[in-house]
């Protein structure tokens, strides 16, 4: 079993930048395809961002594209999501999650494992 934890959410001002970061338990994160999606009030819970086992592969929604940077550090059990130039919409309660096999990522049921989330708040 993989446990994800999320943290680096908070407050930011549009325009400004965000660091999130996802640290994950056990000794084969390098195994996973990571993604990140998020989920404002109201609303489904978006694909994001998603990143290959070895970092070689990334995979952005359109409204992000150009914004956002998804990495990861295996060495660190680590993946982040860098957010820049970020605006109002990008608010909401932000997840990762692992899969165990590259497929379906831009979809919540490509996804094996989930974290609990971090708050993102984009102040207008």
């Amino acid at each position: 079993q993989v446990q994800l934890v999320e943290s680096g959410g908070g407050l930011v001002q549009a325009g400004g930048s965000l660091r999130l970061s996802c640290a994950a338990s056990g000794r084969t994160f390098s195994a996973y395809a990571m993604g990140w999606f998020r989920q404002a009030p109201g609303k489904e819970r978006e694909f994001v961002a998603a990143i290959s086992r070895s970092g070689g592969n990334t995979y952005y929604a359109d409204s992000v594209k150009a914004r956002f940077t998804i990495s990861r550090d295996n060495a660190k059990n680590t993946v982040y999501l860098q957010m820049n130039s970020l605006k109002p919409d990008d608010t909401a309660v932000y997840y990762c999650a692992a899969a165990r096999s590259w497929g379906r990522v831009t979809h919540m049921d490509g996804y094996d494992y989930w974290g609990q989330g971090t708050q993102v708040t984009v102040s207008s």
